[in-house]
């Protein structure tokens, strides 16, 4: 299954789900330490790994971080070639002050947001899914 591609569908579509719990963005150098049944996502860049990590994990490990988020699924399985969701989405935080960090997996899109503006995003997300397109 290569998911969604058409926009309208996938805005129609994309109930958005507030995860459980407080997530972080942990820089490490390797990730032979961290349980990896722990680990949400990592991203290998050139200064090191970004992991993200429930927070609880994280303090536990005694690894560093400077956001805590709320993770939010787009419950719609979009395609990796789909065009203009995340503008879509993102954009409809910005208006409302809200910053975003998005991770597209396989079947979902992801979309950390400061723990305090949780809510708010949900309500955001909620209805640009109900707009008319």
């Amino acid at each position: 299954m290569t998911g969604e591609k058409d926009l309208t569908q996938l805005l129609k579509t994309m109930t958005p789900l507030l995860n459980d719990g407080d997530y972080v963005f942990c820089m490490v150098k390797d990730i032979d330490n961290i349980p990896q049944n722990q680990v949400v996502s990592f991203f290998r860049e050139r200064e090191g790994i970004t992991v993200i990590l429930e927070k609880s994990v994280a303090d536990s490990l005694g690894l560093p971080y400077a956001y805590i988020s709320a993770w939010i699924t787009l419950t719609v399985h979009s395609s990796l070639e789909a065009v203009g969701l995340t503008a879509a989405f993102s954009n409809a935080l910005a208006q409302e002050g809200i910053s975003c960090n998005v991770v597209a997996a396989y079947y979902h899109d992801h979309i950390f947001v400061a723990k305090q503006d949780a809510e708010k995003a949900m309500k955001v997300l909620e209805q640009l899914s109900k707009r008319d397109f």
